[in-house]
């Protein structure tokens, strides 16, 4: 298979116009848990043409409950190991990988992305992130999760835009703390609103 073989493929399935922004699109991955690794599969699979993907963490035995991540990868970065992962999903996605920590001083590394979307667990990471990128970057969308823990109705899970440029994926109430858990489902609902946010932005479709 070639790359012209791939994309010809992905452009009779979504209309050459639609392929074409999605493919000339940069979208960041920020963090790539339950929320990350799902929402960056969704994203390559759709023909996003470059993903920058950014965490320090590496993969653990209690990620792979909910995290798309294989017994073969225990131990790698998660940069890596999803980086191997998309390649074989989307092997002509321009995929960049940052190994770090996400802070306000190294921010500029998102200058280039298109959408960012916020797939961290911590609150103080979320709202860094948030209030950084609508500061440094104001014309540049942001796609946020808040809510997806425990067994509640997977009904609940929604996308509401707030403001012009900012879209919240997730219930906006559940919390780990309360519910003592995440499960897959649920994670994967949030992450799947994220990532298709994410491509209706890119397709000019927006909440209202």
């Amino acid at each position: 298979m070639t790359n012209n073989d791939w994309y010809n493929a992905l452009e009779m399935r979504h209309g050459a116009e639609l392929q074409q922004k999605f493919s000339s699109a940069c979208v960041a991955v920020c963090g790539l848990g339950g929320l990350g690794s799902n929402t960056a599969i969704s994203l390559a699979r759709a023909g996003v043409g470059t993903l920058h993907l950014i965490d320090f963490d590496k993969v653990d035995i209690s990620n792979l409950h909910r995290q798309q991540y294989a017994v073969s990868q225990l131990g790698m970065y998660k940069t890596d190991a999803l980086k191997q992962t998309l390649s074989e999903i989307s092997p002509y996605c321009n995929i960049l990988t940052y190994t770090l920590k996400l802070t306000e001083d190294n921010l500029s590394i998102l200058s280039h992305c298109d959408v960012i979307c916020e797939c961290f667990d911590n609150a103080e990471s979320k709202a860094m992130l948030v209030n950084g990128i609508s500061e440094l970057y104001p014309v540049k969308y942001i796609v946020a999760a808040s809510g997806m823990s425990g067994l509640h109705t997977g009904n609940t899970i929604q996308t509401k835009r707030l403001g012009k440029r900012l879209y919240i994926c997730g219930d906006g109430t559940s919390d780990v703390a309360d519910d003592g858990t995440l499960f897959a489902p649920r994670v994967m609902l949030c992450a799947a609103h994220q990532a298709n946010t994410v491509l209706r932005i890119l397709s000019g479709k927006f909440e209202i």
